[in-house]
């Protein structure tokens, strides 16, 4: 996707998906033989529920059939969230992972998989899990520290409803 198209496609979309209270994370325009998909990739705070991905999806494509930023070609539109196991980039992605466990590839080489704590402008207080029976010990990771991190899924992890039950 071109630079001037990507920031043309940002401008329209950016006021339409603030409307409905979500952050625009992502927009990705690729090819599925001759047609192009427009994957747009929305979040807030409390998650995206699948019926305001439809609602945004509807929006989105009248505002885009009202303009030339598609031009002619046919496309598909996908409206989602990034999903459970998203990387995290933004300093707003780690204050919405608090409380889950997260995997950091490290600046040096290494690789760390705790949970998250608390976030500020610097970096990250974690709970590294207890190996063979020992406690969890706290660790401090700065941003700058950090070359990818991700959202570790939890199949088995109580959820905070249950756990104020």
């Amino acid at each position: 996707m071109s630079t001037t198209q990507s920031d043309r496609l940002r401008e329209l979309l950016e006021p339409l998906v603030g409307a409905k209270e979500l952050d625009l994370e992502e927009i990705e325009l690729s090819r599925a033989g001759r047609r192009r998909v427009l994957r747009v990739i929305v979040d807030s705070e409390d998650g995206v529920e699948l019926d305001t991905c439809a609602e945004l999806s509807r929006t989105i494509s009248e505002t885009l059939d009202e303009t030339d930023v598609m031009g002619d070609d046919e496309y598909v539109l996908e409206v989602s969230s990034p999903g459970a196991d998203r990387p995290l980039t933004e300093h707003r992605h780690y204050v919405r992972a608090i409380g889950r466990l997260a995997k950091l590839n490290l600046a040096d080489g290494g690789e760390l998989v705790a949970r998250v704590l608390a976030v500020d402008d610097e970096g990250l207080d974690l709970e590294v899990p207890g190996v063979k029976g020992r406690k969890p010990t706290a660790r401090r990771v700065a941003f700058e520290e950090i070359a990818r991190a991700r959202v570790e899924i939890e199949f088995n992890r109580k959820d905070k409803k249950e756990e104020e039950a």
